[in-house]
């Protein structure tokens, strides 16, 4: 599904939960059911779609987000959806490059020896010609190299 359809879908949804608040829904409900099933959706899958996604389909994306925020279903104290993606992102990851038995660990180049110790290194691997910044895991590999 396209991400403009999922956009749409999902202001449909907050329509729906505008709604259910003015037939009583309380809310601190409707701020859980937006992250269970308005912010997920938005969030399923994103280390393969996030590289793909052109700077109008972040805007969106944020733009969806300050929709929420205006109806009090997300606070302006939560983070971004760059914030979320980059989390998430870094969690990913480090679960992937920790855990040998991990789908998408047998992806990672080989393991480097540095011999040198200027400043801690964000992972240990060998840093090949970067190829396409699109792909999750070389997006991964040379994020913070500077």
């Amino acid at each position: 599904m396209p991400l403009g359809d999922v956009i749409s879908k999902c202001a449909q949804s907050l329509y729906a939960l505008k709604l259910l608040r003015n037939h009583g829904l309380c809310d601190d409900s409707l701020r859980h059911v937006y992250k269970v099933v308005i912010l997920s959706k938005l969030l399923y899958a994103f280390p393969a779609w996030w590289g793909f996604t052109s700077a109008a389909d972040k805007q969106r994306l944020e733009a969806s987000l300050r929709r929420s925020v205006r109806s009090g279903l997300y606070s302006v104290d939560d983070p971004s959806f760059s914030q979320l993606v980059g989390d998430m992102d870094d969690n990913l990851f480090a679960k992937i490059q920790h855990s040998p038995h991990h789908v998408l660990y047998k992806l990672l180049p080989e393991k480097t020896d540095r011999t040198y110790n200027l400043r801690p290194p964000s992972h240990f691997f060998s840093l090949t010609v970067k190829t396409d910044s699109r792909n999750y895991i070389n997006r991964m590999l040379f994020k913070n190299i500077y």
